[in-house]
Parts: structure tokens; sequence; C-alpha cells
């Protein structure tokens, strides 16, 4: 079923993709059809920095077009490569349509150490890769729209999106060519935390949902759990933060490049990330136990592991070693094909990334159509349900005064009930809702077809038939 060689991330793709859609009925050819990249661009293109010229490669890979425009990030790293661009451009495609948002799927990539420069030469490399994907209609608010990636923030998005307002000064659509933006700039409350928040709202999930609880063996809520978590870049760091602070959940180790800190009583999250900045790595945290092999973290004993940052740290010659019940991807690809059937036979749940990590995109949609819309959420209608609420609680009190009742609300609820939702509580109420959404749909499959081993494989097909209903919409 899964190809018995050393997989890469794009055959650990492939080969998922496969088994999910060998358990439908497409129509001749629409299996092929909906697994190939449409395409990929390949740049090479020279920057004068330090007295000479720079040249750097970068790719933009569309998957699908089945809807438009396609999304997805844009990283900057030194493994960046045409297959791994593919490989992720799918993923994104998978992503969006298991979690029903109207985007095809895209990736796109610069070969480069963004730590080996200055703001201000990042600054003109990223402006140089927008003009040469914005050439190519690469970059555009009805066609192609990038986000933040490993190695790329609010920063760059800002800079592109100034780039490309500069070359199409006419398009009055410009700030929606990208998202994760700045909020000054178009961006949207609630979108540096998002990817993290929404690993939040699906482990609330799995611990909603009976029958996923019973396979990974788990009982109870979140509160007290054991938590592991491979890397505290935004997604890690916000995951674990709020786990730790709003479901009481513990992390009892965090892995990073230097090494791992372990604590079993759960370490302060806020504070590891502020040691982190301050000395460069996690080692010396005080009040944690340190080892140098971070690797060692994935393999120690807890309910719940988090793999937050690479593809493909979870592998053939670990996964014998891992001895979480649960493991939710929030990374893209951290477990390749091999580990993830090895994992499966041993009866580990696993929350597969096209959904786990899907928050990102989602809150992308949001901010999408507020720079589409040019309006906040919920600039036209808090004042109004502001003066709606405060009219029954009004009458309310009214009643209570002139019945002899001798009740009153508390100031706590008549303050929560009478804000009007703001534009962050908004994104969250969306976010949280898709998260749900997603995972009862993708439950309802396995838990309804024998044939289906795994969360992974029904969230496949849910995506799959989802693009095979739009193709077929579309005469194909």
């Amino acid at each position: 079923m899964y190809t018995q060689h050393p997989a890469s991330f794009r055959d650990s793709v492939d080969d998922m993709f496969t088994q999910a859609a060998r358990l439908m009925d497409l129509a001749p050819g629409l299996e092929e059809k909906i697994r190939v990249c449409n395409s990929t661009y390949v740049v090479r293109f020279g920057v004068r920095l330090r007295g000479q010229i720079h040249t750097f490669t970068g790719y933009r890979s569309v998957h699908s077009e089945h809807h438009e425009p396609v999304k997805g990030g844009i990283r900057y790293a030194l493994n960046v490569d045409q297959d791994e661009v593919e490989a992720l451009a799918a993923l994104m495609t998978f992503k969006c349509a298991l979690v029903d948002l109207p985007f095809g799927g895209a990736k796109g990539g610069l070969t480069i150490d963004p730590r080996a420069w200055d703001e201000a030469e990042l600054e003109q490399i990223t402006r140089r890769f927008t003009y040469e994907l914005s050439r190519r209609r690469l970059i555009s608010p009805a066609q192609n729209v990038p986000a933040p990636d490993m190695g790329t923030g609010e920063r760059e998005m800002a800079w592109m999106a100034d780039a490309y307002k500069r070359l199409h000064p006419e398009d009055i659509n410009a700030r929606a060519c990208v998202t994760g933006k700045p909020l000054q700039l178009g961006g949207i409350a609630g979108r540096v935390e998002a990817t993290g928040r929404g690993v939040q709202y699906a482990l609330r999930e799995v611990f909603r949902t009976p029958s996923v609880m019973a396979k990974a063996g788990l009982s109870g809520a979140l509160d007290g759990q054991r938590i592991v978590v491979q890397g505290l870049g935004n997604v890690g760091f916000h995951a674990a933060q709020f786990l730790s602070t709003e479901d009481g959940a513990r992390i009892i180790a965090v892995a990073e490049r230097d090494g791992a800190v372990m604590n079993p009583d759960g370490l302060n999250i806020a504070d590891l990330q502020a040691h982190l900045r301050t000395t460069g790595g996690v080692e010396g945290f005080p009040g944690a136990s340190f080892d140098p092999d971070g690797a060692k973290a994935l393999e120690l004993d807890c309910d719940v592991l988090i793999p937050a940052a690479m593809e493909g740290v979870i592998h053939k010659g670990n996964a014998g070693g891992i001895r979480a019940k649960l493991i939710i991807e929030a990374a893209n690809g951290p477990i390749t094909a091999e580990a993830d059937s090895l994992l499966r036979n041993r009866g580990v749940v696993i929350v597969p990334d096209l959904y786990a990590n899907a928050g990102g995109v989602t809150v992308s949609y949001f901010e999408w159509v507020k720079n589409l819309s040019h309006i906040s959420f919920g600039r036209i209608e808090r004042r109004q349900e502001e003066d709606r609420h405060r009219l029954l609680v009004e009458e309310l009190q009214r009643l209570s005064a002139d019945q002899g009742l001798g009740w009153t609300l508390s100031e706590g609820f008549k303050q929560r009930y009478l804000k009007g939702a703001d534009e962050l509580e908004l994104v969250r109420s969306g976010l949280d809702d898709t998260m749900r959404g997603a995972f009862q749909q993708m439950v309802t499959v396995a838990d309804n077809d024998s044939r289906v081993p795994d969360l992974r494989t029904a969230g496949y097909m849910v995506a799959i038939g989802r693009i095979a209903a739009s193709y077929r919409a579309l005469g194909l």
C-alpha cells in the first residue's frame, strides 16, 4: 500500500492521497487529475548586495485551480526545492478542500537562509522576488495569494503587498494579494496566532469525541493531559501557550534546535519563549532538565505529541520508539507515510496535518475577504448588537423590580453580554466553527466506513470528494 523505500515528503503525500482515492468511486482519469501538480515556476534572479550580485532561486507551485485564487505560503529556507514546494502545494489543495475554503492549493519559497541577511537586504530580495512573481501573475488577489510560512512573517508580507501595489497602482484590491500582513496594513486580528489556535481547537474536538478518545486510549478532559511539543516557533508556541493556560494541559517537554527541556509538572511556556529569545536556545531554562538530543523528546511517555516544526521528523527509524497515545500534526508532513503506517498499526491516533494546522489558512481566508470588502469585521453591526442586548437586560431588570422578584444580573455577566463582538472574537468564532465542522466530517467518514483505517484517510476522502464535485460542476 505504501512505498517500501525511504519516502520523501512528496512520496508521502502521494501515498496518503492514493490510499484515500482508491477507496472512492472516482471517474476514470479523475484521480490522476486531482493528484498532479498543474505547474511550477522556477525563477533565478540577481540582487546587488554587499558589493556584488547574488543570485537566488525561488519557486511558486500551483497544484490545483479547481477554485481560484490559489492559496499557499512562501517559505525562506535553505532546503527549499521543487519537490518540497510541490508536495506542500498539494497538501494546501487538500487542506483548503477539507475545511471548505474556496481556494486551490499553491506554495512557494526561496532557497535562502534568512538569518544570513540583514533586514534591508531581505527587503531587497523579497521585493525582487515579488516582481518576478507578479510579472507572471503568480501573485494576485484574484489568482494567487501567498501567506507567511517558515522563515517569513508579517514583515515579509508587508513588503510583498507594498511591492505588488507599486506594480499595480490601479488595483483597488491590491491589499488582498497576500495574507498574514500587519494589522495596520490590512491584516486581521488573530492571524499570527491562528495556526496554533487551530491546533488547540482541534484537540478540543478530539476530547469531545468519544470514538476518537477510545481509539487513542485517552479519558477525561484536556486538563492535566501530558503534552510534548517539538518546535517552539510561532505555531508550537501558541499551541502550547493556549493549551497550558486555557485548557490546563501540562507541557512536560519542549524540543528545539539545541535540545529539549523537560519538567513532569509542566513548563511555563511564556517564560521558556522569553528564555529562547534571550539565549537562542532552551538550554539552561530554570527548573527544567536538559537533553542536547532533542529528538529524544519525541519518544517520551506522554498523552499527546505535537510535532510543530519540520516535515519528516517521525520516520521509519524512530516510529517504534514513539510512546504518545495521540499525535496532532501542527507542522506540515511531520510523519512520513512509512511511519504513519507503523504508528497506526500500533494503535496511535494521528490527527492529520491537512486538518490540524488549517487554522492559518482559515484565518487567511477571513483576511482576504476583509480586504476585498474593504471593511473590518464587526464594524457595522457591533453597536447595534450592544444596543439590542442592552434593551433585553434593562427589560429583565425592570420586570424584576416591578414584580418584586428580587434578583439582579451580575456585573460580570452584564459586561460580557452587553459587549458586541469585535474582530478578534469573530475571527476566533469562525475558526472554531471551521475546525469543528471539518473534524465532525472526518469522524463521520471514519466511523461509517469500515474500510477507512484512520482520520488521515478520512480527511483526504472528504477533500477529494469536494474537489471531484468541483470538477464535475465544470463538466470534467
